[in-house]
């Protein structure tokens, strides 16, 4: 997702079209999707056929309708985005909400969507039984998607797809089987190795965090066969209804765990704070901050959460001035947001705070390069 975003934000067309729809995960809830779908792409049909000339419109739409044709509603997540260009489309589904709209500018409107995915924790839960291994992509408390054969994202993949069965090695039912506890373990091993093996494949792809979900023997023996146990943030051993259980049921269980690694980033970053601080490589004048991200020299933005600024921004001077009123115009409603799609798109990240760490005093802080 951060790569697309990325490559979203460089884009530049006249015009590029953002479209925003909420829409359902479950039925019935989802039957009003096209019906919302049907509604935002009229209005983008208005705008651009006042705005701009017929051909460029005409383009424009055929390659919205194409691209949704076969659109299944039945897969949406809580937002579908669609980016749409005279020459390209893309339709994204989104764990996060947004205000339902149609933004046509030179550049695509992925500053809240940025803000959004920056602040949230996103991760995989691996969840395991003697007998299968499941996946599940999960933001938050949100699903994302559970890997099934189906998916797009295991095509042509060089491991065992999701979810894993535990065929040919030990299980309950192997009646004939050694069931020493030594030989029990070395097939659970050699069991999970195989699904690690799958979970790092698909990791390589995204670079994502893993919670680990099971028994705390199976977790225990998973640990030992991790490829990346590094990328561990945390196991969940009191986990119900591992096999048949909704990949939501899942995500629910480990909140617990998702919110201390939360805590715990919170609290590494004010060390983090405060060693850049002792190195004169922090920088918290708001202007200075700008200057530095959109010179690529932000290594770490921390963020207040909430906090938004309006501000008039000149990019040719690399000023930001600060400004009361964000319907003034040439004024930036968001200058935060500016800076953080800055700091990403520059190779850094974007870590959000809560209020009682980060104040009213200090809402903003970049750690630099250099």
């Amino acid at each position: 997702m951060k790569a697309t975003l990325k490559s979203l934000r460089e884009t530049k067309a006249n015009p590029a079209v953002s479209i925003f729809v909420k829409t359902h995960r479950e039925h019935p809830a989802n039957e009003q999707d096209p019906i919302a779908l049907k509604n935002q792409l009229k209005v983008a049909e208005d705008r651009l056929t006042k705005e701009y000339d017929k051909r460029t419109a005409t383009t424009i739409l055929d390659n919205i309708q194409n691209k949704i044709s076969e659109l299944n509603h039945n897969y949406n997540l809580d937002t579908l985005a669609i980016f749409a260009s005279t020459d390209d489309v893309q339709v994204i589904r989104m764990p996060i909400d947004t205000t339902e709209r149609v933004v046509i500018s030179d550049r695509f409107a992925t500053r809240d969507l940025v803000r959004d995915m920056a602040s949230a924790v996103h991760y995989y839960t691996v969840v395991l039984t003697r007998d299968n291994a499941r996946l599940i992509e999960a933001s938050n408390d949100r699903v994302v998607r559970e890997f099934d054969k189906d998916d797009d994202a295991q095509n042509n993949m060089e491991n065992i797809q999701f979810p894993v069965e535990n065929n040919g090695l030990y299980t309950t039912g192997d009646g004939g089987s050694d069931r020493s506890s030594n030989n029990e373990s070395s097939h659970l091993k050699e069991f999970f190795n195989q699904v690690d093996k799958s979970v790092q494949e698909l990791w390589g792809e995204h670079k994502m965090p893993l919670v680990i979900v099971g028994d705390a023997k199976n977790i225990g023996y998973y640990k030992e066969v991790c490829d990346r146990p590094d990328n561990i943030i945390a196991t969940v051993s009191n986990a119900t209804n591992l096999e048949d259980g909704s990949a939501q049921h899942i995500v629910d269980s480990v909140q617990e765990a998702v919110e201390e690694y939360r805590t715990s980033l919170h609290k590494a970053a004010l060390g983090e704070i405060d060693k850049a601080r002792g190195a004169n490589m922090l920088q918290t004048d708001l202007q200075e901050v700008y200057r530095s991200a959109f010179q690529g020299a932000g290594e770490t933005l921390y963020v207040r959460r909430g906090y938004i600024q309006s501000a008039k921004i000149d990019e040719k001077a690399q000023t930001l001035s600060p400004a009361n009123d964000a319907t003034t115009e040439g004024i930036t409603d968001d200058a935060i947001g500016e800076i953080i799609e800055h700091v990403i798109h520059n190779g850094g990240e974007a870590v959000f705070m809560p209020q009682d760490i980060m104040g009213e005093d200090q809402p903003i802080a970049l750690v630099t390069r250099y």
